[in-house]
């Protein structure tokens, strides 16, 4: 079992610190979102984790980042889509188990693109495929072996999926740190602030779907996933914290969606319904031009589904996307991200949250 690896850089508490997870390859929105953040060498840039895999510019991004370790002050934490392309330049533990089915169905992965780049891209045999990674691409490689699984300074643990105490890290299987799902729902406090990436923070919404970063004060968590790639209405944060010891903590986000201005007035609803990942199988009642009515088998809640959010599976049986019927709290004159369009309506995100807006919208250009 492969221990957890534990770092503990000092950082000066006058120098702002940005912590930014799960980039999954997208390369414009980490550019946009440093860009947005104003981020300057005399910053401190964590990545927790997920820097790879998932998104088409993964190995630009890998690039983008190494020369960023090299010219600012930058700490990457390894998470389990990074630890899952160092795993393959390491060893064929796991080549029949994963490998032979994952890279055929992933041409996006870091691994397929560098073989594309190198001219040997092949899958149908993983040991000469390793070989000629490690040959031609040493430093990238070396650069991956580098990342250490936890990052803890005097006030502040950075790790990507979770720890269950700040103890003996150390000793911690590496694995279970960076791919711990559900963290949240299992009941931990700490001593230090923990920040962690890896579960979409959506998924722990049942009711308003946000993507904005859950800063838990009673417990001294922060969790900062907010479904960049995986999300259509995704976004990637940045947890801005004014120095080391500071408790001050704020946010800022790029989501890449087109921006209006809303000119009506609109209430929030009540009781609205967040359908998840994992949690939203449908039946379908009423198919219509741009919406189907459902039921949401889970809750028993009907409300209508964007059609190309819809998914049916090989049995018959259907699925959504994240859904939702939750009408934002809007006043005239709020910037609004526009994330689909229909008749009479838009389904739109304010300050990381997503509802529906049926008032007018002027786009800004």
């Amino acid at each position: 079992m492969d221990r957890a690896v534990v770092v503990h850089p000092t950082f000066p508490p006058d120098r702002r610190v940005l912590a930014v997870s799960d980039i999954h390859g997208n390369l414009p929105f980490f550019d946009a979102l440093l860009d947005k953040a104003a981020f300057t060498r005399e910053d401190i840039l964590v990545l927790d984790g997920d820097m790879l895999e998932k998104g088409r510019d993964s190995l630009a991004l890998l690039r983008r980042i190494m020369d960023l370790c090299r010219t600012h002050t930058v700490y990457p934490v390894c998470g389990n889509c990074d630890g899952l392309v160092l795993n393959f330049f390491e060893t064929d533990r796991l080549d029949g188990r994963f490998y032979a089915s994952y890279l055929p169905q992933h041409p996006e992965s870091v691994l397929r693109q560098l073989a594309r780049e190198g001219g040997f891209e092949q899958t149908e045999d993983l040991p000469r495929l390793r070989e000629d990674l490690r040959a031609a691409y040493p430093e990238i490689w070396a650069w991956l072996r580098a990342l250490p699984t936890v990052l803890e300074t005097e006030h502040l643990v950075f790790v990507h999926g979770g720890v269950p105490a700040l103890d003996h890290m150390e000793e911690l299987e590496r694995w279970r740190c960076m791919k711990n799902d559900d963290f949240l729902g299992q009941g931990h406090s700490f001593a230090k602030w923990v920040v962690v990436g890896h579960w979409p923070v959506t998924l722990y919404r049942p009711d308003v779907p946000s993507a904005a970063p859950m800063i838990l004060r009673d417990r001294k968590i922060v969790s900062i996933d907010g479904g960049c790639v995986l999300k259509a209405d995704g976004q990637l944060n940045a947890l801005i914290i004014p120095g080391e010891g500071s408790e001050d903590f704020s946010w800022t986000a790029w989501d890449g969606l087109p921006t209006a201005v809303a000119l009506d007035p609109q209430e929030a609803s009540a009781d609205p319904v967040n359908i998840r990942w994992g949690r939203s199988a449908l039946e379908v009642l009423e198919p219509g031009e741009e919406t189907t009515l459902c039921r949401h088998l889970e809750t028993g809640r009907v409300l209508p589904i964007l059609n190309q959010y819809l998914r049916r599976r090989s049995d018959g049986t259907w699925w959504c996307e994240d859904s939702t019927d939750y009408a934002l709290p809007v006043s005239p004159g709020d910037r609004l991200h526009v994330v689909a369009r229909i008749k009479g309506g838009a389904l739109c995100k304010k300050a990381g949250a997503t509802g529906w807006y049926y008032g007018r919208l002027r786009d800004i250009l």
